[in-house]
């Protein structure tokens, strides 16, 4: 969530970028300051880059040095950093803006990145040592968080790490494209960027920083009286860890704050909250609902708490494993002990919560992470570094956003919020999220809860009335009015998701034609298929006749003088927008674009059909049919031979996916590939592609684990994925269009097909979307995720009737909230454009099909008769099929 963040600044209803006198207002002093007529300056929404014009280029790789410095030092830092560059020619970045310093300083942040105000490029090692010891006098009493990175220098503000100066990637060992060096042999390697200091093998330390090294190496833990066993969690302001206290040989917490680092919304660094923890836990002593106060002590700057250790479970991983609208297999039963057990806990956390309002304290911090229950039930409230003071009737500075309340609510009204929020979310995980943007969102919910769950209605209806509070109900009429899935005819919805996606177009802005996911605001995000224009367009292209030529017109303007650093990809990139122009009837401009593709090295991609290889292959193939281009179709014959050539066997991909490992599934994994052999064969009649279809989907067969519902999902092994994206159903379309050529298979694919369907027996998905929520399981069914079945899929009204749980208003019409459901989105990936297709796919009428997987001669024809295809011999006794 914490790169989610920032974007939820600058708007109530989308994820958005500062305005610019937002930024302004926030900028430091220095961006305003003339550079000399030689010196380059390049600007972006978050840095500000120095380096001279002409001159000796900077090497691509080296020692840089950073810069750290907290608020109140950082327009002197950045003062003294200009005067000693600029005379030198020495090149160096620097976050713009306080509101940037904030949000790289916040506990949320990125570790990795935590701390760093500016970045100098030093040209070589004796520059950097004299860069080193003159800034080192110059900023001696700045202060700032550590930068968990780098090599501190001393004991100012100054860090060093090795890394890239220049651009360049590499695919990293999962298959995505990273930043890269270049290692002692000359090849191209992941450069990893992450908490903790290391040094290249391919490179040694420099000699003159080696005291340094042993200094940060001399402070260590075996001093104390506490042992650490392992890490709890880590955010950017410390970490928890579990101990055991050396002397007593008994378990502890020890919970670690960083000065001047982790900021919450008051500005407070974790140190301060720590200490103020401290204070809360003491006034609590002697509540069996709190854990007991051990100890308070430094190491290094290095504030910790000890506290006893509970060996229970947080609540949320309770929720996820015993919530029974997730599994197929759900009843009426299991819903009625679920509800029972409900009740029993809401209960427990409401006591627990009042017995610290008896004590004159507010949590603060009310949510199912901070809540622990052990195996004899003892409920325990953890996390009390934002606690107030009843008596002073204060907001929390930190809060989950599903349960913290709004601005009228403070002291104990704010627990009664979130505690009110925790009834509901019990029953419906997560969307109390979305009252942030719409808070009359809370009776339909309530409805809804209560036509699900045998849940008590007062219960239901009190916590109703007090997240209510004095705002009318249903003011205007919005929700009321909203006509919903699963109630309302297509016409109505589809009529009012198109209205709310059409309300919210920005044609008037450069960076962005809709709202949508905060990708949209990465190089190429805003007009590709997934997040950006070219996607909402496709959508709105493929639900109804109105062309809108002003809309597609700002697209082909950026797709033809694409930003720096924009994907090749079909769905996050180029290929996916010159698919889209072509189908929007602008061939020229389409052909434009792939021109723009071919030029560049395409052979570096991983072979995914979202970012890589097979997304571009399937592209060329079909683009190469539409157009007669030839050339087209020699591309796309020599990225089928590479993706065969680097997909290897069954057994070659590790049984996890995700993290360290490559990704499984339709958009990311090997079925990426799959479906390009199958196109391939499909037009060629090769029968050695459709083995290697049938390898490609045994190794994401082989990443996926039967769960006790029988179900076969995804395995990332901390979670299993149902989804469209990565996950059960897209992996089935894939399976279920290689069982139309080869019904007789010997892998078991039949089996596995009806394993993967059983996700979409669920009855609730915690987003709405397309590519990762229930969207993209009704567009799998509505797809053909049953093999040898003509008629429609018997789960599809259920799951259609379950957009109703994130249902919105906008613009006089129906839109969803994107990943994370704290603002709407319009896009393809995350928001209503996506639900939009995928409830087209389902209608009885004319049905659309997401890109290359529309079956080919249509659904059941395969199925009867032999496939006739073109040779590449020429053999004419073959009638190719034509894809719907």
């Amino acid at each position: 969530m914490d790169q989610y963040e920032p974007y939820c600044l600058a708007d109530r209803l989308f994820y958005d970028k500062l305005g610019e006198d937002q930024t302004e207002a926030s900028d430091f002093s220095l961006v305003r300051r003339e550079v000399p007529a030689d010196w380059v300056r390049i600007e972006t929404d978050t840095w500000m880059y120095y380096g001279l014009g002409d001159g000796e280029p900077l090497p691509s790789q080296g020692w840089k040095i950073h810069v750290s410095a907290c608020l109140d030092d950082a327009e002197r830092a950045l003062g003294v950093l200009w005067d000693y560059c600029l005379p030198r020619g020495i090149a160096f970045k620097y976050l713009r803006g306080q509101s940037a310093l904030v949000m790289y300083n916040a506990k949320t942040a990125s570790r990795s990145s935590s701390g760093k105000l500016a970045t100098i490029y030093p040209r070589d090692a004796g520059e950097l040592e004299l860069v080193l010891k003159e800034l080192d006098e110059l900023l001696r009493d700045v202060r700032g968080p550590y930068i968990l990175s780098d090599l501190r220098y001393a004991d100012g503000p100054l860090y060093v790490r090795y890394g890239g100066f220049a651009e360049r990637k590499v695919l990293s060992q999962n298959g995505e494209l990273v930043l890269a060096l270049e290692d002692g042999e000359g090849r191209l390697v992941p450069d990893v960027r992450g908490a903790t200091f290391s040094v290249p093998p391919w490179t040694t330390l420099p000699a003159f920083l080696e005291p340094h090294l042993a200094a940060r190496n001399a402070v260590t833990t075996t001093e104390l009286p506490y042992q650490v066993e392992s890490v709890l969690h880590f955010s950017n302001g410390g970490g928890v860890y579990l101990a055991r206290d050396k002397r007593s040989d008994e378990r502890v917490v020890l919970k670690e704050a960083r000065p001047h680092a982790g900021l919450d919304a008051a500005g407070r660094d974790a140190v301060t909250r720590l200490k103020h923890e401290r204070d809360i836990l003491e006034r609590l002593a002697g509540l069996d609902c709190v854990p007991e106060l051990h100890d308070y002590f430094t190491l290094g700057d290095h504030h910790f708490v000890v506290q006893e250790f509970v060996d229970g479970n947080p609540l949320q991983r309770i929720l996820v494993q015993r919530y029974p609208l997730t599994r197929a297999t759900c009843t009426e039963e299991t819903l009625a002990e679920y509800t029972e057990w409900a009740v029993d806990m809401l209960g427990q956390v409401e006591s627990a919560v009042r017995s610290l309002h008896g004590r004159g304290v507010v949590f603060g911090d009310l949510h199912p992470n901070n809540i622990l229950v052990t195996a004899d039930d003892r409920l325990v409230l953890i996390d009390f570094e934002v606690a107030t003071l009843a008596a002073d009737e204060a907001r929390s500075a930190l809060a989950n956003p599903a349960f913290a309340p709004p601005r009228d609510r403070t002291g104990v009204a704010a627990d009664e919020y979130s505690l009110a929020c925790l009834r509901m979310g019990l029953f419906a995980p997560q969307t109390t999220i979305m009252l942030m943007m719409h808070r009359q969102k809370i009776t339909q919910l309530a409805g809804l809860i209560r036509r699900t769950f045998p849940v008590p209605a007062q219960m239901i209806d009190e916590a109703r009335e007090l997240i209510l509070g004095d705002e009318p109900e249903d003011d205007g009429g919005a929700m009321r009015d909203l006509p919903l899935p699963g109630d309302a005819s297509w016409q109505e919805v589809r009529d009012a998701m198109r209205r709310a996606i059409l309300a919210s177009a920005t044609p008037e802005r450069d960076d962005r034609l809709f709202p949508g996911d905060v990708a949209q605001f990465q190089p190429g995000g805003a007009i590709n298929i997934a997040t950006g224009a070219a996607g909402i367009l496709y959508a709105l292209s493929e639900t109804g006749d109105e062309r809108f030529p002003e809309y597609e017109s700002w697209l082909s303007e950026r797709a033809l003088n694409p930003a720096s650093g924009t994907s090749l990809g079909f769905y996050d990139g180029l290929h996916g927008v010159a698919y889209v122009l072509d189908r929007l009837g602008r061939r020229q401009d389409a052909l434009d674009v792939l021109d723009i593709t071919l030029k560049e090295k395409w052979e570096i991609l991983g072979p995914s059909l979202h970012t890589g290889l097979s997304g571009l292959g399937l592209n060329l193939l079909h683009l190469a049919e539409r157009t007669n281009e030839p050339n087209l179709r020699a591309v796309a014959d020599k990225i089928v031979d590479i993706c065969a050539d680097r997909l290897g066997g069954p057994e070659d991909v590790p049984e996890i996916s995700g993290g360290d490992n490559p990704r499984a599934g339709l958009f990311h994994g090997s079925s990426g590939p799959a479906l390009l052999f199958m196109h391939a064969y499909e037009r060629t009649g090769d029968p050695g592609l459709l083995d290697k279809a049938a390898d490609a989907l045994r190794q994401d067969i082989r990443r996926c684990i039967r769960t006790k519902d029988g179900s076969l999902q995804v395995n990332q092994g901390w979670r299993y994925l149902p989804y469209l994206e990565e996950g059960s159903v897209g992996l089935g379309l894939a399976v279920a269009r290689y069982l139309v050529h080869r019904p007789d298979d010997v892998h078991g694919f039949a089996q596995d097909l009806a394993d993967l369907r059983l996700p979409a027996r669920s009855g609730y998905f915690v987003l709405p979307g397309l590519f990762n929520g229930r969207a993209g399981i009704i567009a799998a069914l509505a797809m053909g995720l049953r093999h040898g079945v003509d008629e429609a899929d018997p789960l599809l009204p259920e799951q259609i009737r379950g957009l109703q749980w994130h249902a919105m208003p906008y613009g006089g019409g129906l839109a969803y909230p994107g990943d994370q459901l704290l603002r709407l989105s319009m896009d393809f990936a995350t928001g209503t454009a996506g639900v939009l297709f995928a409830l087209q796919s389902a209608s009885d009428a004319e049905r659309v099909f997401l890109p290359f997987i529309s079956p080919f001669g249509g659904a059941q024809a395969l199925a009867k008769e032999p496939l006739r295809v073109t040779t590449p011999d020429g053999d004419d006794s073959y009638q190719r099929g034509k894809e719907v």
